[in-house]
């Protein structure tokens, strides 16, 4: 027998004691949490949400990663970090495109729990100490999210999820509610079971929902009913006139997930965006057979037959975008 695999005579003769883990699988009641950021140049609005971040009241170690998906990483400098607070500004060195940034933030995070914001949201003071609280209680949970303000044309709305979302419900409805800045999850679960931001998805439209998906896969979804978010919703978009783009994301999610095909209602609502899409790049042919298949799945996707609308010419894509925004919704 090879001597490295003898144990030296000093060797302990019991198994190693592990630390002790909390009921939600964290190593403390105050588990260390990383924060991710991807910016693609909005500077005021960065900063604004960054100072929302550092600001928390939460009693645990924070980081804040920022990443600058291909522009400058920006140091940051005229932003106050306090005590015990780090601040990582790093550029993007995967895939170019969100996906790729979060996932460069990932590979920096050092908490056991990760967050994402977007760079023109804003967190509530009590996000996180009132979301690891609800993961004590709910151990069971795979990411907690909660209660988000939208402000839309001067306009506020409130919208709270329901407090338990599974696998099932999620396909048949994106649940809007559950917002991607509002969403903590475990490092480990990234990192294993769940597995990273799909960096495959064309132009990384939808890996939010992508995301969540396979969350609520691995385990039910849970949310507190407190605000957590401010969501500045009439913001210029990044994927305005990219709708070749969204309808090839949204195709590629029907493939990847073989589950649609037990919901009639979340097929037909990934296919009546498709048809959109296409309507609104002129792609009519295209646009009338996703919105047919979309109805034929239910007939009452609204998304559908705003689709055939935009394909007959009657109205813009960005007139009907803009009016159902004005409510705090998106097409």
């Amino acid at each position: 027998m090879s001597a490295d695999l003898i144990a030296p005579a000093s060797a302990p003769t019991t198994a190693p004691t592990t630390a002790p883990r909390t009921a939600a699988g964290f190593g403390s009641d105050q588990p260390s949490v990383s924060v991710l950021i991807a910016t693609a140049g909005r500077p005021k609005m960065l900063r604004e949400a960054v100072r929302a971040i550092v600001e928390q009241d939460y009693a645990g170690p924070l980081q804040v990663v920022v990443v600058f998906d291909r522009i400058d990483v920006d140091a940051l400098a005229d932003v106050a970090v306090p005590a015990g607070v780090e601040l990582l500004t790093v550029p993007n060195t995967r895939t170019p495109g969100l996906a790729g940034a979060r996932n460069t933030g990932i590979a920096a995070a050092t908490g056991e729990i990760v967050a994402f914001c977007d760079d023109d949201d804003v967190w509530a003071p009590r996000k996180l100490t009132r979301q690891v609280a609800h993961w004590t209680l709910h151990p069971e949970a795979s990411a907690i999210a909660g209660t988000i303000r939208i402000v839309s044309h001067d306009r506020e709305i409130s919208r709270t999820p329901q407090p338990v979302a599974t696998f099932p419900e999620l396909l048949a409805d994106r649940m809007m509610e559950i917002h991607p800045s509002a969403l903590i999850c475990r490092r480990a679960d990234l990192l294993g079971p769940v597995g990273t931001v799909d960096e495959a998805l064309p132009a990384s439209y939808g890996e939010d929902y992508d995301l969540l998906l396979r969350l609520a896969r691995h385990a039910p979804v849970h949310s507190v009913p407190e605000t957590v978010l401010t969501v500045r919703w009439d913001r210029p978009s990044f994927f305005r006139e990219k709708w070749a783009d969204i309808a090839a994301a949204l195709e590629y999610m029907l493939r990847k997930f073989p589950e649609f095909g037990t919901s009639d209602r979340g097929t037909a609502l990934l296919a009546g965006q498709v048809a959109f899409a296409h309507a609104a790049s002129g792609q009519r042919r295209q646009a009338v057979r996703w919105a047919r298949a979309a109805l034929q799945h239910d007939a009452a996707q609204l998304r559908a037959w705003g689709a055939l609308v935009v394909a007959t010419g009657l109205i813009g894509a960005e007139r009907l975008q803009n009016a159902v925004s004005f409510f705090g919704r998106g097409l």
